[in-house]
């Protein structure tokens, strides 16, 4: 009887008891996404993605529920979920991306937090914005960048580097997923030949980063980071053309090996050999290229699942320009003028989550950089290997946020030039820590401090403070001040030296660069009934400069002269941006910004060479949905620069004009998984030589021997156009004389196919 009663009860009791497990997949527009939070709302019930985007919910009892998914720059979704007596019920989310830009960001902490979170503002850039202007490198794609330009610096190779506010390549450092191994002699080159395919997003932050970073993070840095494996498209491609002749190849492939990993491998081809002389100078308008880039990443699954990821890249370039008659038999040589330049690298980067119950991170790198080029007939052989390891320790206490590491980097240098007597090898190893501090809901404050020990200039200090004041959820004020700092890494590239132009000259014992910086910035958003969405971001900075290292061209015509500067120099500014989202289909983002970048020494103040008073960039799309086309205006305006001339009878105007490139794009994707596009780049066909005699200065006699000198090493003019030595302005052949591509009106068309 007893039995009997305990058969009646359990047959009683359990559809009552009965439990059951949830289980589906998040993805973000087709693709898993990792580690998104789930929730059980009026529960206590959560739990997280895997690497997949696999969550699973067990032991739960029958009923009604209302599902979560959030992911930080994802719209959220809601979920209703009957569990009846089946023993699993399955429930899959696709989250779409939130127009209020929230994106996660690394680069200004060193830490995976929101945008909006963040302390230190970062501006982050989707391939989304860089596909309404296709370039064919990472370089030429920055000049839409508010606050961020491209320089040439020759214009004949087309080698150059990134200006931020004003500020020089060196003071610019690019990472790569965080690994600082783009600086120096390999700026231009690593910025080329990044495959697009393998882009996730770009991190900006301007301003001094030195007391997380290092060297070089002067004026501001740039991380360059690549798709995760796992969420990657399994295979995607994308070619284009123009009328110029130029042909650009991105592919990208993806394969899963089991449990044991996932890769990614991107291939980039780019060639360029049609020469053009639209500005009859008999030397080519653009460089003609022949670039292959391969890039592959390894995600490595792990039973606990921490993080080990490696990576690496091959780059190999041929590039010339010169002459329109140069041949390859003339490299080296002095019969035709030719800069032609071989380039090989080799770069190696990994993650790897130390397996211990605290988050430790490990992070490394090394470049291998080989370039062997010629300059007419001077020969720049030069190496540089990059060595860099970090270790960070990420640990939370009650409201401090701490972040503990140290790193060391190993650089070595090395060319042919008399600059160089002696291979340079330099070490820097460096410990550094900050606490980022939650005062209130509203205000958290970020405390910084990084030292620095070089084999060159002794002991180093860098701090930085940030705080933040969340005024409410649609408002952010932010405020930064720190230091920074750039070791003396004298490397030949100005290319007026390279070219025997100029002679370089250096006139005592260098010592690093110190910044002080303090910016301001104000972060709105506003949000309509009907869902449309504006963004408004402004930002006022003022950095100071002690021993500060600029190339001096002013002094004497024919030297670049290299020593600290006596005095001090001053960037300052204010950047506007503004981006819209409207629900009929258009898209605005905007920026401009206006600085003042000048030194001063002896009580004399100068204008920086090769620095615009304003800036203005712009991208206007449009999508006709019952057409399947989306329209995209893209462009930018840059403000009058104080340029490279020879001296006081060199008749090239002393500053640039005010100019614009501006382009139009048309994309179709009506097809599954294809995307066709078209348009004009450059539409007002602007190029520097207008309003020029001439770009390039004595073009006719690149080898200068038709130069006739004074005792003094000045040039003697000679205004005699019968004579072989006419020279009526007292010049020298240069080709440094170049704010702006020469790359006229052109127009393109493409293809892309996504296969998720």
């Amino acid at each position: 009887m007893k039995n009997l009663i305990t058969i009646l009860l359990l047959c009683f009791a359990t559809p009552f008891l009965a439990q059951t497990t949830i289980k589906g997949k998040i993805t973000a527009e087709g693709s898993p996404l990792e580690y998104a939070t789930i929730s059980l709302l009026k529960t206590k019930t959560g739990t997280v993605a895997d690497s997949l985007g696999n969550y699973t919910f067990n032991d739960i009892s029958k009923g009604d529920y209302q599902i979560k998914v959030s992911y930080a720059g994802y719209k959220s979704q809601q979920k209703k979920i009957t569990v009846n007596d089946s023993t699993e019920t399955v429930l899959d989310f696709d989250l779409k991306a939130d127009n209020n830009l929230d994106e996660i960001v690394i680069t200004g902490t060193l830490k995976a937090v929101s945008r909006l979170e963040s302390p230190v503002p970062v501006e982050v850039y989707k391939p989304t914005f860089f596909k309404k202007n296709p370039t064919a490198n990472i370089f030429e794609a920055l000049q839409n960048v508010n606050g961020v330009r491209p320089q040439l610096n020759c214009n004949i190779c087309n080698t150059g580097d990134i200006h931020i506010n004003g500020l020089e390549g060196p003071y610019t450092l690019v990472l790569i997923d965080g690994m600082p191994i783009v600086s120096g002699l390999s700026t231009v080159y690593g910025l080329s030949g990044i495959p697009n395919s393998l882009l996730e997003r770009i991190e900006v932050v301007k301003g001094p980063a030195s007391s997380l970073y290092g060297s070089e993070a002067v004026g501001g840095l740039i991380n360059i980071i690549t798709k995760n494996p796992k969420s990657a498209p399994l295979f995607s491609a994308d070619v284009f053309s123009n009328s110029w002749g130029e042909v650009n190849t991105d592919l990208g492939f993806k394969a899963n090996l089991g449990q044991f990993a996932s890769l990614l491998t991107g291939v980039n081809y780019f060639n360029y050999s049609n020469p053009i002389d639209n500005n009859h100078d008999n030397f080519t308008d653009v460089t003609l290229q022949d670039r292959i880039s391969v890039f592959q990443k390894w995600n490595f699954n792990r039973k606990s699942n921490k993080l080990f990821s490696m990576a690496g890249r091959f780059f190999y370039e041929d590039r010339w320009g010169g002459e329109m008659q140069w041949e390859k038999k003339y490299r080296g040589g002095s019969e035709v003028y030719g800069e032609s330049i071989y380039t090989k690298r080799y770069e190696i980067l990994g993650s790897y989550e130390l397996p211990v119950a605290e988050k430790m991170l490990f992070t490394f790198s090394y470049t291998d950089h080989d370039q062997n080029s010629v300059y007419g007939n001077t020969p720049y052989l030069a190496q540089q290997k990059i060595g860099f390891g970090q270790l960070t320790w990420d640990k939370k206490i009650n409201r401090h946020d701490f972040l503990f590491g140290t790193a060391v980097r190993y650089q070595f240098y090395n060319d042919n030039t008399p600059a160089t007597a002696d291979a340079d090898k330099s070490w820097i190893p460096s410990l550094f820590a900050q606490d980022e501090i939650r005062l209130t809901e509203k205000h958290s404050l970020l405390l910084g401090m990084r030292y620095d020990y070089n084999n060159r200039h002794g002991n180093i200090f860098t701090p930085r403070l940030a705080h933040k004041w969340k005024i409410n959820d649609t408002s952010i004020f932010r405020f930064n001040a720190g230091t920074g700092f750039r070791v003396v890494n004298l490397f030949t590239e100005e290319h007026a030296a390279l070219t025997g132009s100029r002679k370089v000259e250096v006139l005592e014992d260098l010592d690093p660069e110190q910044s002080y910086n303090a910016n301001l910035n104000f972060l709105k958003k506003f949000y309509t009934s009907n869902g449309d969405y504006i963004g408004l971001e402004a930002t006022a900075w003022y950095t100071y400069f002690t021993n500060s290292i600029i190339p001096d061209y002013d002094t004497d015509p024919n030297k670049i002269i290299y020593k600290n500067l006596d005095g001090y120099s001053v960037t300052q500014g204010v950047s506007l941006n503004a981006d819209a989202v409207f629900q009929n289909g258009l898209k605005i983002i905007i920026g401009g910004t206006f600085m003042d970048v000048a030194k001063t020494e002896n009580g004399e103040r100068t204008r920086q060479m090769l620095t615009e008073k304003f800036t203005g960039t712009w991208a206007i799309s449009y999508r006709i949905k019952k057409w399947f086309l989306d329209i995209d205006y893209t462009g930018n305006v840059y403000g009058p620069m104080r340029l490279p001339t020879l001296g006081e009878t060199d008749p090239r105007k002393d500053y640039s004009p005010t100019w614009s490139i501006q382009n139009i794009q048309l994309t179709f994707n009506k097809i599954k998984n294809f995307e066709f596009y078209g348009g004009i780049k450059n539409l007002l066909n602007w190029t520097p030589n207008k309003g020029n005699p001439f770009i390039i200065a004595r073009a006719n006699d690149p080898f200068d021997e038709n130069v006739q000198y004074n005792p003094d090493g000045s040039v003697i003019a000679v205004d005699d156009p019968n004579s072989p030595y006419h020279n009526p302005y007292a010049l020298t052949f240069d080709p440094g004389y170049v704010y702006g591509p020469n790359q006229g009106i052109r127009s393109f068309f493409g293809i892309r196919y996504t296969l998720k």
